[in-house]
């Protein structure tokens, strides 16, 4: 059990909103990287002379390197103080971003992304406590208002900035970009950050190697499992199989482990508490849909309406906008209204928003994009800040930083998962309505023989031969982009479902807090 802080609340002796500039700056660099690659890969590949397969590895090394670091980021700073660790993960990823750019081969900028993982892991659940430590629980929800600027917005205006970057400089300048900033705010954090007295008491604890080991393998294999799943035909795949039951064995024997120790890296008894544990449900659900949604956007503007790299980023920026302006707001009514019924209206919102994609169609203009998008980023201010500030308030104040840390672990596992079931899942939609689709291409079907009829016309000038054949191409072309269309369509629907599923369970967190001196959890 962490020892109790002071009955005396303690107080940062600079500004709160100086230690948060400090700590957003190097947070919102690296939650930036987790997207701003995503448009560059046809260019890495290119450059590095690999396949655009192989090239994907820049991101999940990413991942993976990342989410056991998140993992273990309470731990860390426990034992080694956390503004030397913070100055460390800043300084880790700076170099790392660095050799990412100078990177000559693939397996080296691979490296230096898992370097760059490792540096970048800590920085979200870091930034998050010491915000919240820094402001009085009245004050709580105008600094995660804060907190959510970057972490929500970063990551949708990632791709507009990396395929601006990559069509006018070059893709290394995503990577060196990162270097003043995160020079600027490991400058700042030296003089505004400061350890609670109570992180200098932890650090006596002895180190858990076996559940980091067991973490580490459990979660590296799963991330693993998520990213390349759906390449290498899920469980058909006997390599995907075996790394199947090592992961759940791992993970399992990690949960036991944890629960029997006394110092364990993340604290799971913290799930009992009924706020905390309603909430990294709900997070993981949140993540899965923002990520989800901002994976497949991208690809069906590029595959069906012709978009290139910077456009398709470009379509994306409205949601970053109604982010930015929600984030404004509800810092402001978080503190006059109940947060449950703003939690349960942004999830019926974002359902209702992600909704209005189903009704998508192959001749559509940008507008037909950005409004749901705006609306769907408005309505995901409503949701993140009053999740994040109902998730910590019956928790003690020295519990914060290993409960930080094992919310934003299942955000983002939700957020790798959502990718990965919402891409299989359009995959597999996509070849159901093809076969569908294909059985009424025959002569006895009304709208073949129109469609037939009206193609064979345009190739009047062509031999019989090639105008047939040229007619079959372009009705077979029609086939494949429709199935592609409805299987979007179908991937929005079941995102706007989950949402508005999501909305009754708002209530099931109770508003009050726990005293600054009350042991919440034991």
């Amino acid at each position: 059990m962490n020892a109790p802080h002071e009955s005396i609340p303690w107080k940062p002796r600079h500004s709160p909103w100086l230690v948060t500039i400090s700590v957003m700056l190097a947070t919102s660099m690296e939650v930036l990287d987790t997207s701003i690659a995503n448009v560059a890969l046809p260019h890495i590949a290119g450059n590095l002379s690999a396949s655009t397969d192989e090239a994907t590895w820049v991101l999940t090394s990413y991942l993976v390197s990342n989410a056991i670091i998140l993992s273990a980021s309470a731990w860390l700073s426990s034992w080694f103080g956390r503004k030397r660790y913070l100055a460390f993960s800043v300084t880790l990823f700076v170099v790392a971003s660095a050799l990412c750019g100078m990177a000559q081969t693939l397996p080296q900028l691979i490296a230096a992304r898992v370097l760059q993982g490792i540096g970048g892991g800590g920085l979200q659940p870091l930034a998050q406590a010491i915000m919240l430590e820094c402001f009085a629980p009245e004050e709580r929800g105008v600094a995660m208002a804060a907190y959510g600027m970057g972490i929500v917005v970063m990551p949708i205006i990632g791709p507009t900035l990396g395929g601006w970057i990559t069509d006018n400089f070059s893709w290394r300048w995503i990577f060196y970009i990162n270097l003043p900033i995160g020079i600027a705010g490991l400058l700042m954090q030296q003089v505004f950050v400061e350890d609670p007295p109570w992180i200098a008491k932890m650090r006596a604890l002895t180190v858990d190697y076996i559940g980091f080991g067991l973490m580490a393998l459990g979660i590296g294999l799963l991330q693993v499992i998520l990213d390349k799943g759906q390449e290498a035909d899920w469980f058909g795949a006997t390599w995907i199989c075996w790394a199947t039951a090592i992961s759940a064995a791992s993970i399992i024997a990690f949960v036991l482990w944890e629960l029997n120790h006394d110092h364990p890296i993340l604290n799971l008894r913290l799930l009992a508490n009924r706020n905390f544990g309603m909430a990294t449900f709900l997070i993981a659900v949140l993540g899965a849909v923002l990520y989800g949604s901002t994976a497949i956007l991208p690809i069906f503007m590029q595959t069906l309406l012709g978009y290139p790299a910077l456009q398709s980023g470009l379509a994306m920026t409205p949601r970053g906008v109604g982010s930015f302006l929600s984030m404004m707001v509800v810092g402001r009514v978080v503190k006059k209204v109940d947060n449950r019924a703003l939690m349960m209206g942004g999830f019926l919102g974002l359902g209702v928003a992600t909704w209005m994609l189903t009704r998508l169609s192959l001749n559509i203009t940008s507008a037909n994009i950005s409004w749901p998008l705006i609306a769907s980023g408005f309505c995901m201010g409503f949701i993140f800040v009053p999740l994040t500030t109902l998730a910590v308030s019956t928790l003690r104040q020295d519990q914060i930083q290993q409960a930080t840390g094992l919310y934003a672990l299942l955000r983002n596992l939700g957020a790798s998962l959502g990718i990965s079931l919402i891409i299989a899942m359009q995959t597999r939609a996509a070849q159901t309505h093809q076969a569908m689709l294909v059985s009424h291409v025959t002569p006895y079907d009304l709208a073949y023989r129109m469609n037939a009829a009206s193609m064979g016309a345009a190739l009047r000038g062509w031999t019989p031969l090639a105008a047939s054949a040229g007619t079959m191409g372009l009705l077979y072309r029609q086939v494949l982009g429709q199935a592609e269309l409805l299987s979007y369509l179908d991937s929005f629907r079941w995102m706007a479902i989950i949402c508005v599923v999501c909305c009754p369970l708002a209530w099931v967190f109770v508003r009050g807090r726990a005293p600054s001196g009350h042991v919440a959890l034991e």
